[in-house]
């Protein structure tokens, strides 16, 4: 039996409104039980779909979100459910299911398509990156209305039906949110030398220096100064390793609006330059001006891996510390890989671009784990496709903000067809061959079923291939 149906939905809030009378919620313990009665009457007794009982293994599934719309007065007129579409770990992949509108509801408050809409809402807010529904023929016009895309046609219990897709944006608005507006602003400014544009760091001409910086979201210093300080050293100190470069020390620039402030600034700071054991060489510090920090990192090699080195054919590979915890304040955004680690094993992760020698690296930072694959690419001149199921990640944190967050550690590389054996990596990360670089531009996720959703339609930055 599939899982999936009826019909799905798509949404805005936890609490729709229909019309004035009307409210999407979800279910309670006897809204379930009259979603359930519902069901039974419309699927086995008006439609004939099945025999005997509609009910399945995913009735079952806690982590299933049942949706029901009712009146004021508690009256269910429909539901929907939403769920993962596989057993096992959440990929990020949910499915609708089993949307059904009370009769003499159907044509009178546009029922289906507010439990349509919440549900939609719902999956995203749970962390799905791809939504989908199978439902009857008669019932692809409305969700083709409300923004599906329908897929193939199917025949199940005797009745065809449709497979479509929910678009789900997010990694979309989040690189259009953060990286790309670079390629219009630095097009003509920036000049980092051959095959080297748009990389974390930048090689000093005629040196075997690689200069890296970094600012942190003035936001961010306000709320939380002690771990503002320590993320500046640490997003530098990711930007060199991913280049293969060792670091020798780092500048700074501190506005705060008293002393007070800027001690607790450079607290953080001064911390993460001791557990890195990499010195502070000097730097700014202005008081009497709103919080504000940007760090400068230099590191040497000489034979700095570029981002641009990826091409068509190319294994995609994830190297991450796993091991942490949500930042406090920052769920979902900012995991904390690093502040309960040893200073030897933080300055360890120098070694991992140095022990995978791939072609091409970048380090995850402000656009995500896919919005980075989705620059390497760029960079590169080809396109990302990337196995979900194969991205390492932590237990129990949603795939969506896994793939969207800062991940505290984590490297994006771009391996030779020839590879063959590399050095040991620190025994604290995880490394995984996770997806291809292909022709073509823009990030595609590839899922279990083999279906390709896209995550990123063309470039990240816009500055186009180094």
């Amino acid at each position: 039996m599939s899982l999936v149906d009826e019909v799905v939905l798509t949404g805005a809030r936890r609490v729709t409104p229909v019309l004035d009378s009307v409210v999407v919620v979800p279910a309670g313990r006897a809204e379930l039980a009259a979603y359930h009665r519902l069901r039974h009457d419309v699927f086995v007794r008006e439609q004939g779909l099945f025999s005997g009982s509609d009910r399945d293994d995913v009735d079952d599934d806690p982590r299933t979100v049942v949706l029901v719309a009712r009146t004021h007065d508690g009256e269910v007129l429909g539901g929907v459910r939403l769920h993962p579409a596989l057993p096992g770990r959440d990929l990020g992949w949910w499915r609708g299911s089993r949307l059904v509108v009370a009769r003499d509801a159907r044509l009178l408050l546009g029922v289906g398509a507010a439990l349509v809409r919440a549900a939609c809402a719902e999956a995203e807010a749970r962390g799905a990156l791809r939504f989908d529904a199978t439902v009857q023929a008669q019932a692809a016009a409305l969700f083709r209305r409300l923004g599906w895309v329908p897929r193939e046609r199917v025949h199940l219990h005797g009745h065809p039906h449709v497979l479509v897709d929910w678009p789900v944006h997010r990694v979309q608005r989040l690189v259009d949110a953060t990286k790309a507006a670079l390629g219009p602003l630095l097009t003509g400014l920036v000049d980092s030398g051959a095959g080297f544009l748009g990389d974390d760091g930048a090689p000093v001409p005629g040196t075997d220096l690689v200069a890296a910086c970094d600012a942190i979201l003035p936001s961010m210093v306000e709320r939380d100064p002690e771990w503002a300080g320590w993320c500046a050293v640490l997003v530098n100190l990711n930007d060199l390793s991913a280049m293969g470069a060792r670091p020798v020390g780092l500048l700074d620039a501190v506005g705060a609006r008293d002393a007070s402030f800027a001690r607790r600034v450079l607290r953080g700071l001064g911390e993460a330059s001791r557990a890195w054991d990499v010195p502070v060489l000097g730097g700014h510090t202005q008081l009497g001006v709103p919080g504000a920090l940007s760090v400068t990192a230099l590191g040497r090699t000489t034979h700095p891996v570029p981002g641009a080195g990826g091409r068509a054919g190319h294994a995609l590979r994830v190297t991450a510390d796993l091991g942490g915890r949500w930042r406090p304040g920052a769920t979902g955004s900012q995991w904390d890989s690093s502040t309960h680690r040893t200073g030897a094993e933080l300055r360890a992760l120098a070694d991992v671009v140095p022990a995978l020698a791939p072609a091409a690296a970048k380090d995850v930072s402000m656009s995500g784990l896919v919005g980075t694959a989705g620059m390497l690419a760029e960079a590169s001149g080809v396109r990302a496709v990337l196995d979900v199921a194969d991205v390492p990640a932590p237990d129990a944190v949603a795939p969506g903000d896994w793939l969207t967050c800062f991940p505290g550690f984590a490297v994006v590389t771009a391996d030779h067809p020839d590879a063959t054996s590399r050095a040991p990596l620190p025994a604290h990360v995880t490394s995984r061959t996770c997806g291809e670089l292909t022709e073509g531009a823009g990030v595609g996720l590839r899922w279990p079923d083999g279906v390709v959703t896209e995550a990123v339609s063309t470039t990240v930055t816009g500055l186009g291939a180094a």
